[in-house]
């Protein structure tokens, strides 16, 4: 592929731009709340589109365009009931405790309604899972730069892809950095309009081609154009579970426990500039999250349409041509339509499954949607979205991985009298450290053919028994320390156990489970996601609860602010009855209502 100056201008441009947001940040990094926190001083609406912003990284916008196309639009199940009523929850019951204890971090706060031990395994855990889902970001950048040929005749091709992912890797590190926090935040709100402009004509451009959504339901099977019609078995449906397993692995533990405990998004709530604020942050980031399956997963949709075996339909067949005016193959070879053979990046060898069939990259639907629909300057800015998204998802967890190893780790356990000085010198060097290990994360990541497989399965072992920890140390005040780490000790080992017992159908044993032995086949990595969280979480409910009550409570004096029952509720008297968080909450909830039953 050949890009126009204009294409290369428009990414120049802004590469430019968030590398001088970091330089015109760096004054202001004075101490280490600056650098971590903002110092808590940026309004609701900035953290808010920031919050929703590092959320869509690599895995947001590749991982989900590639579950729309491999799974159906019951991805938007990752929104509709996944999402959106865990960030509700966040705003109305879990902010208060973050941001009124003044944690600077969720283990921080761990300690604070627990004990130093249970605080080191998650701060250990999450410092694991930032890198990896860094290195997400980093492989699909690079992933992207590879498959488009950017470099091409620049650099000899077996190299681009490694070029890439340092090239991704010194970028981030530049303006992080620099301006920690704070750039961070404001990079990510330029990155959220960058990527809303670059997509919607994509989608707009796209549905004309496929005859609309129409078109896409004339072209593929039901399963994969209806969110809820065939949930009642594992075998009716693409995801390969049942609602059961879909409402409670997918719905409940690990929805709640990413956008619950996750410190990368928490980190920017706890941002604003009052409580008030942070309350309101999930919540208005939720307004522009509802809609973003029609952003995300429709290219997906569409880029299985264009050239489906199944166009019988003259609407369908309107996809046959291209922006161009090029004829698009439609036959047998094209079963996938123009979702490509997935090739390793490594040796440059097509990968096949366990009977010898061709793997489809499916992560690739949003770039090859890209190249067949967007003319010159236009192609320039949805690559420049697709980049934007991917130094989102790296900076996120970047700025997420130093605050812990700073605070959780380092202070805690390595230098616990060092200045504030010192510690802002170290969260730099943190900075550096992350994102060299997420540099070996990327090429691990090459073993999957849709990131968003690999992500859930990291939240399934991490986020999931955690969120247990997290409600029952919210809700019970009889929760012990003992309690939470022998739960989290146990439910990570549940999940371990599940994943290293358990595989996907036709997949080779390793990354994708079957470690230890095989005793299980599940019909997708996803089903086997959402089964490993729910073991989690139900392990680590049960043992937190058991030891708990064999060991001895805190004193309710010392958990005041730290439990549910024991914290006193926000002062909200003064506000407006539209300016209120539950207002905004009951919103959301309406819409989210409506948008499950219009594509049930």
């Amino acid at each position: 592929m050949t890009l126009s100056i204009i294409d290369w201008l428009i990414m120049l441009v802004y590469f430019v731009f968030v590398l001088g947001i970091g330089f015109a940040l760096k004054r202001y990094m004075r101490t280490s709340n600056d650098f971590f926190l903002a110092g808590r001083s940026i309004p609701a609406w900035v953290c808010g589109l920031a919050f929703i912003s590092a959320n869509l990284g690599a895995q947001e916008v590749i991982g989900m365009g590639a579950s729309g196309a491999k799974y159906g639009i019951i991805t938007s199940h990752f929104y509709w009931i996944g999402a959106i009523p865990a960030m509700v929850f966040v705003g109305i019951f879990m902010m208060p405790f973050y941001y009124g204890s003044k944690a600077r971090s969720v283990p921080e706060y761990l300690r604070m309604r627990f004990d130093e031990k249970t605080r080191a395994v998650n701060a250990f855990s999450f410092a694991i899972m930032t890198v990896f889902s860094s290195g997400i970001s980093m492989y699909a950048m690079a992933l992207l730069i590879q498959t488009l040929g950017l470099f091409h005749g620049i650099i000899p091709d077996q190299y681009i892809f490694h070029v890439s992912v340092f090239l991704s890797a010194i970028i981030v590190l530049g303006y992080i950095f620099l301006g920690g926090l704070t750039s961070a935040i404001y990079n990510e709100v330029l990155q959220f309009f960058l990527i809303v402009a670059g997509f919607a004509p994509l989608v707009w451009i796209g549905l004309r081609n496929v005859g609309g959504w129409e078109g896409i339901k004339r072209t593929l099977p039901a399963n994969m154009t209806h969110s809820w019609q065939g949930m009642a078995h594992a075998s009716t449906n693409t995801l390969g579970v049942e609602w059961v397993g879909l409402a409670m692995g997918l719905g409940f533990v690990l929805s709640f426990g990413y956008w619950c405990t996750d410190f990368l998004v928490i980190q920017r709530a706890m941002a604003a500039d009052s409580e008030v604020s942070a309350r309101k942050v999930p919540l208005i980031a939720a307004i522009p999250k509802m809609f973003f399956p029609f952003l995300v997963i429709l290219p997906g949709l569409i880029a299985v349409t264009v050239t489906s075996k199944m166009a019988t339909t003259p609407a369908a067949v309107v996809a046959t041509t291209s922006a161009d005016g090029h004829a698009l193959p439609l036959d047998e070879q094209h079963p996938h339509g123009i979702i490509p053979q997935k090739i390793n990046p490594i040796n440059g060898q097509p990968v096949l499954d366990t009977r010898g069939d061709p793997v489809y990259n499916y992560d690739l639907a949003i770039p090859v949607m890209l190249l067949h629909f967007f003319p010159t300057g236009i192609l320039g800015l949805g690559l420049t979205a697709l980049l934007a998204s991917f130094m989102s998802g790296m900076a996120g967890n970047v700025t997420a991985f130093n605050t812990v190893w700073t605070y959780d780790i380092y202070q805690a356990y390595i230098n616990k009298r060092g200045t504030d000085a010192h510690y802002l010198w170290m969260g730099r060097m943190a900075t550096i450290g992350g994102v060299v290990l997420s540099i070996g994360a990327a090429y691990a990541v090459t073993n999957f053919n849709n990131i968003m497989d690999a992500l859930q399965l990291v939240f399934s072992i991490v986020n999931a028994p955690l969120f247990a920890t997290f409600l029952l140390g919210m809700f019970w005040k009889r929760t012990t320390g003992h309690g939470a780490f022998a739960g989290l000790v146990a439910g990570t080992g549940a999940a371990l156990l599940h994943h290293g017992l358990t595989i996907p159908t036709n997949a080779a044993p390793g990354m994708h489970g079957g470690w230890l032995a095989i005793v299980h086949h599940y019909p997708s990595d996803m089903a086997q996601n959402f089964w490993t969280a729910i073991f989690a979480f139900s392990v680590n409910l049960v043992v937190t609860m058991v030891v708990s009550l064999a060991t001895k409570p805190r004193a309710e004096s010392e958990l005041v602010g730290l439990v549910y029952s024991l914290t006193p509720k926000p002062a909200e008297g003064h506000l407006s009855w539209y300016q209120k968080p539950a207002t905004l909450a009951v919103g959301v909830i309406a819409i989210l209502i409506v948008l499950n039953l219009v594509f049930a």
